[in-house]
């Protein structure tokens, strides 16, 4: 059964889009951040490798010797990864109002599927050269999705719908 749109969703059509786009890139930063961070913590080089790395994905090995537009094509895709994670919540958050409801809970969970998706389909069907996974990476990684895209996707979609009627769906 369909539901159709409420006449607040009618009446702002792209508000959530506008909304998704803007959380996409917040948590898209607190991402990026938190993954140099690391990085740079870890390995002690430089946090250009990993927008060097994100490029990977489309070019290959040919990435970790580009300059600085092979890094900004990383942090482009970067965002639009980001951007994608967050529109995708935004649509599907009045439809499973539960994410609404526990937004703490959702985003936690939020960033586990994102950091599955990530892990188990985009970087094996991309050109990176990725290692193994191992656990202390991994569990990082993990923890840095979830707080970092998934827990203020959720969160700023629940304080977006919050003034919306029951069962406004986005268009």
């Amino acid at each position: 059964m369909e539901t159709s749109p409420s006449p607040i969703a009618a009446e702002r059509p792209a508000g959530w889009l506008r909304a998704a786009l803007v959380t996409g890139l917040l948590a898209g930063t607190l991402d990026i951040i938190a993954a140099c961070t690391q990085y740079v913590l870890t390995t002690h080089k430089s946090p250009v490798n990993v927008l060097h790395f994100v490029a990977s994905g489309l070019v290959g090995q040919a990435a970790f010797a580009g300059g600085a537009g092979t890094a900004v094509l990383g942090l482009v895709a970067h965002y639009g990864i980001a951007v994608a994670f967050a529109v995708f919540l935004y649509w599907l958050s009045p439809r499973l109002p539960v994410l609404l409801r526990y937004p703490v809970l959702a985003g936690l969970g939020y960033g586990l599927v994102v950091w599955l998706i990530m892990n188990l389909v985009v970087l094996p069907s991309s050109r990176v050269a990725a290692p193994p996974l191992k656990p202390e990476p991994a569990a990082i990684g993990l923890v840095i999705l979830m707080l970092c895209i998934g827990l203020p996707i959720a969160l700023r979609a629940a304080r977006f719908y919050a003034g919306q009627r029951p069962g406004a769906v986005p268009r």
